[in-house]
Order: structure tokens, then sequence, then C-alpha cells
């Protein structure tokens, strides 16, 4: 019985993890990291805005507003869905 638990477990984690690495770049674009640029009173403005102020007027490479900048802009790479699915299988075991 145990076995058979842990297979469907390991099952949901594969479904689980197709959807974190499919989903990013669908939330990216929702929150307002788009391909052009970040859009206008968007979650991404905000985060930006906030970014700026605390840096003292920039947002600073390599922070997460520039991550997230980029891989709207230039896409999710191949590194990054590794991460995500990482992620996605691991919640997908302990859910």
């Amino acid at each position: 019985m145990l076995t058979t638990f842990r297979c469907s477990r390991a099952q949901g984690s594969v479904g689980k993890q197709a959807v974190g690495v499919g989903a990013a770049p669908v939330v990216l674009t929702a929150m307002g990291f788009t391909g052009t640029g970040i859009a206008a009173a968007s979650i991404a403005a905000k985060l930006m805005s906030a970014a700026a102020i605390s840096n003292g007027g920039g947002v600073a490479a390599g922070s997460m507003v520039a991550t997230m900048q980029s891989a709207g802009v230039l896409g999710v790479s191949a590194s990054t869905n590794m991460i995500l699915g990482t992620v996605g299988a691991v919640v997908g075991v302990l859910l």
C-alpha cells in the first residue's frame, strides 16, 4: 500500500513540475513584466518603483526586479526552467 502511495505522489509531482515551468511566463506577463518592458500601473511597475526608491534612484543589476524584467523580455532560460521544475516537483511530493 505504501509503495502505491509513493508512486501516486511522484506522478503528481510531474504534473506540478510541468505547471510550474509553463506558468512562469504567464505569471510574469500578468504581473506586468512584458516583452516590451514593464507595463504602466502594474504590479511590476510598483515593484520597480519600490526597488528604485530603496536603491537611491535606480534598480540594481541582478536584483529581483531586474531578473524578472529580463525573464519577461527574453523569456525564461533553460536553467530557470530546471529550477522551476525542481521546485514544482518538490512541492508536488510534499502536497
